[in-house]
């Protein structure tokens, strides 16, 4: 992935892209324990990690918060893995993780910008996204496990 470095600070806490900043441990910890992570393992974590724009908050070196954006960086991206430790919720975190990728600089001008989530419309529909379809027919394939 060919993305730019994007670096903000709020307080005492750092927001990162920078992929060398994730903490790894960290971040499967939070995935295990959410309700869409629970299949993860560290080598799928791994790739997609390094093929995806990442967003992670740290108080200090201690990660609070981490993102990602699957993207072509042209014409599409997909958000997901949206997740804020318990101790640090209720502060934005989440907010700020999402107004920065929607602002970053290598996913502007695409056509679209996709996301699922089961508990967390509230925050989404702050930002634009929306149930709202235009007409079309969602297809996915599947594969056998």
């Amino acid at each position: 992935m060919n993305d730019r470095i994007v670096e903000l600070e709020r307080g005492a806490l750092l927001l990162s892209t920078d992929r060398a900043r994730v903490d790894r441990d960290a971040v499967l910890v939070l995935l295990l324990a959410s309700h869409w992570g629970g299949a993860m393992t560290r080598e799928i974590l791994d790739r997609a990690i390094e093929n995806s724009i990442c967003i992670g908050v740290y108080d200090g070196t201690h990660q609070l918060a981490f993102a990602r954006a699957v993207s072509d960086l042209a014409t599409y991206a997909y958000l997901t893995d949206v997740i804020v430790a318990e101790q640090a919720r209720g502060r934005g975190i989440g907010s700020w993780m999402v107004e920065t990728i929607l602002t970053h600089p290598d996913l502007q001008g695409l056509r679209r910008f996709a996301l699922w989530s089961r508990d967390a419309a509230a925050l989404y529909a702050k930002f634009g996204f929306t149930t709202e379809m235009l007409k079309s027919t969602y297809m996915e394939l599947r594969p056998s496990r």
